[in-house]
């Protein structure tokens, strides 16, 4: 298994959403830009957070992206299955089975103990608790307080 760039972007644009206050509505160009995702990309994604209800969009003048819950009660793993599907180390965990030793299989065993620890990583882990540890591109705008503040690495240097 391997999370795709789709995967990445998709919880790097929730982050995005999760630094503002919640309600705030952000349109896919300050998203595109922020976290450095193309924006058709960006879009793309988004419609699978919509439909899975993570976010909500808002169309029209001031339309764009919100988040439907609070930082706090989204996690990764919510941001990954609805953008990748549900997680399958192996084919043999996969729905339904397509092994013909499941059941019976030590080494299914051992990847369903890891599809498990994978999981449980990415389920108790939020955006609020990811966006602590977080830090945009270099260059980037992100609001902070009542002001926009650019990021610039060189200076830590």
């Amino acid at each position: 298994m391997q999370i795709t760039r789709a995967g990445e972007y998709g919880v790097l644009g929730l982050m995005c959403l999760a630094r503002r206050p919640l309600g705030s509505v952000v349109m896919i160009d300050e998203v595109s830009r922020e976290e450095k995702i193309p924006k058709s990309f960006a879009a793309k994604i988004f419609q699978s957070l919509v439909r899975a209800g993570l976010i909500r969009s808002n169309r029209g003048t001031g339309g764009g992206f919100t988040l439907a819950k609070a930082p706090e009660e989204i996690t990764v793993l919510h941001v990954i299955e609805a953008i990748e599907g549900k997680i399958a180390l192996q084919r043999c965990l996969a729905e339904p089975t397509a092994c013909e030793h499941f059941g019976g299989c030590a080494l299914c065993g051992l990847f369903e103990e890891a599809q498990d620890r994978v999981k449980e990583v990415f389920s108790r882990t939020t955006l609020a608790e990811l966006g602590k540890k977080h830090m945009p591109p270099v260059g980037s705008a992100h609001r902070h307080g009542s002001g926009i503040e650019k990021i610039d690495l060189k200076s830590f240097n």
